[in-house]
């Protein structure tokens, strides 16, 4: 098959014949284990072993804890993106990379950070725990662990989105005399939506998932911080069957929320 094609008088250049090789290749690797989960399934007992009493509740602890740190991600990542397509002021290549850290450390090293950060002795944790609040080991501890390693990926996506989208209307409503929140109501945002929603889509899924941090940091209580992630490494030691069904369970929802969110955002789009 030939790499060029001719489109309304123009030439586009496809890809080698040969990339369809290692592309197909890569699609094997992911899908392949997925396969291996179907396959492996005792479906006499998929129901009972999803709907179980402890499976019901980390599912629920999962998707609330998901929610409130994708909140947490879009409080603080779209300033932060802004700041980062938008801003000029010394050191903004590092904040970058300090923004984007948590996406190359462990997991479980974000988790002891947490922990010498809001743990009882730890940086901020002492004052608190003088005030009476105490983070570590609860519910809150789960969503902090949560936003802390699905942050980068809103950051991420969002400035990609406000690099790559056209600025001229920006300046045309600058010029018609609009406050730069106007301008950034109005017309910034509206224009980054898909790269926003994809973010947020990135780091709920990403909060679904999370382990290390949450365990390191949150511990594993029933239905204070065990996550589903931290439900089926549970179930990993004791019942191997139920772990297999709960992470079927897992890839089923994040699945499903990565085809809405697709659908929305192509429906965003001009």
């Amino acid at each position: 098959m030939s790499a060029r094609q001719r489109t309304g008088g123009l030439t586009q250049v496809g890809v080698p014949t040969w990339i369809y090789a290692p592309a197909a290749l890569g699609a094997l690797f992911v899908v392949v284990p997925l396969a291996a989960i179907l396959v492996t399934i005792d479906w006499t007992h998929f129901i009972p072993l999803i709907t179980s009493e402890s499976s019901r509740t980390a599912l629920l602890l999962s998707v609330k804890t998901a929610t409130a740190s994708t909140a947490i991600c879009v409080f603080l990542g779209v300033p932060m993106a802004l700041a980062l397509a938008r801003g000029q002021f010394p050191g903004r290549s590092v904040l970058r990379a300090l923004v984007l850290l948590p996406l190359v450390l462990p997991p479980v090293v974000g988790g002891i950070a947490l922990l010498y950060t809001f743990g009882r002795q730890g940086l901020l944790g002492h004052h608190l725990d003088l005030l009476g609040i105490r983070i570590a080991f609860s519910t809150t501890a789960v969503v902090l662990a949560q936003a802390f390693v699905s942050l980068p990926f809103l950051v991420i996506s969002l400035e990609g989105a406000l690099r790559s989208a056209e600025s001229g209307y920006e300046h045309v409503a600058a010029t018609l005399g609009a406050r730069p929140t106007m301008v950034l109501r109005t017309v910034t945002l509206p224009l980054a939506l898909p790269g926003l929603i994809s973010g947020a889509v990135l780091a709920f899924a990403r909060s679904l998932g999370e382990f290390g941090a949450t365990l390191t940091f949150a511990g594993s209580l029933q239905g204070v911080t065990r996550t589903l992630p931290l439900e089926i490494y549970l179930q990993r030691e004791t019942d191997a069957d139920a772990a297999v069904a709960l992470s079927l369970l897992l890839i089923i929802v994040a699945t499903l929320i990565v085809i809405v969110s697709t659908s929305r955002r192509l429906a965003v789009l001009p």
